[in-house]
C-alpha cells in the first residue's frame, strides 16, 4: 500500500472513530476502549474487504446491529470478520449469511437442533464423515462457517441462482417457502446493506 493510501485510510479511520465518540457522547456514554481497539485490529486484518475504509464501515455497522446478541465487542468483531471472509470465499453476500445464522442459531455457536445440527449455521454432523474429516469440530466458528457457506453456495449453484429454492434446500424444506421467508425477513430487518 502506498504511503498516500495508508495516510488516507488512517485519516478515514480517525474520522470514523471521532464520529463514533461524538455519537456516544450524545447518548451520554463513554466509548468502550476495548471496542475501539478491537475495531482497529479487525479493520487492520480485514483482508476479505476491498480496502480498510470498507472494512471499517461494514464492521462498525454490523457490530452495532449484533451487539444485543454478542455483547463482547472483541468476540463480535472477530465473528463478523470470519463471517465476511467465509461468505466472500463462497461468493455469498455476508449479510445473507448473517440472516441465515440469525434464523438457524441466533448466533449461538454451541446450538444443537433437535435433529442434531450444530453450531452457528446448524450443520449436520454426517457431513464430517461424508468428507472424511470426522475430527473436525462443528462448534469451531471457522469450520462451521466454512461448511455452511459452502453448502449454501452449492445449493445456490444447483438451483441456478434461485435463492428461495437454495435456502429451502439448505433447511431441508424444498418446495416450501416458510424457511426462505424467515431468512428474507431477518435479512431485510437486521442485516440489509446500506
Amino acid at each position: 500500500m502506498s504511503q498516500r493510501v495508508a495516510t488516507a485510510a488512517l485519516s478515514l479511520l480517525t474520522a470514523t472513530l471521532l464520529a463514533l465518540h461524538a455519537a456516544w457522547a450524545q447518548q451520554g456514554q463513554e466509548p468502550d476502549p476495548r471496542l475501539r481497539q478491537a475495531l482497529l485490529e479487525a479493520v487492520e486484518a480485514g483482508d476479505s474487504f476491498e480496502n480498510r475504509f470498507v472494512a471499517q464501515v461494514w464492521l462498525l455497522d454490523m457490530s452495532q446491529r449484533l451487539s444485543d446478541r454478542v455483547p463482547d465487542p472483541e468476540k463480535r468483531l472477530q465473528l463478523l470478520r470470519k463471517i465476511h471472509q467465509e461468505a466472500r470465499l463462497a461468493d455469498l453476500e455476508p449479510e445473507l449469511v448473517l440472516a441465515v445464522i440469525e434464523v438457524e442459531s441466533n448466533f449461538d455457536r454451541f446450538a444443537i437442533s433437535p435433529a442434531g445440527a450444530r453450531g452457528l449455521m446448524q450443520i449436520m454432523p454426517f457431513w464430517l464423515e461424508e468428507i472424511g474429516r470426522p475430527e473436525d469440530n462443528l462448534f469451531s466458528v471457522r469450520t462451521n462457517l466454512r461448511f455452511g457457506c459452502t453448502i449454501l453456495r452449492h445449493y445456490l449453484d444447483m438451483e441456478n441462482g434461485n435463492l428461495t429454492r437454495a435456502l429451502a434446500r439448505y433447511n431441508g424444506s424444498l418446495g416450501q417457502t416458510w424457511y426462505p421467508d424467515r431468512v428474507y425477513r431477518a435479512w431485510n430487518r437486521h442485516w440489509y446493506a446500506h
